[in-house]
């Protein structure tokens, strides 16, 4: 395995994802007119070519 690429397409993938999941953040809370003070989010990474399952859950202040 190349190290220094998997590290570019790794970092590409996960920019994609950061750019992409913010829009979709943003979008969501605008459309639902979110009352409150936070919303709970969680992301799940899964892979079907490795064992990977991986969640992350927060709490994201809107005030």
């Amino acid at each position: 395995m190349d190290e220094d690429r998997f590290n570019i397409e790794l970092r590409k993938f996960l920019k994609h994802v950061g750019v992409t999941s913010q829009r979709e953040i943003e979008k969501a809370v605008r459309e639902s007119g979110a009352s409150g003070r936070t919303i709970r989010v969680k992301m799940v990474l899964t892979s079907e070519d490795v064992p990977l399952d991986h969640v992350v859950e927060d709490t994201i202040e809107l005030e």
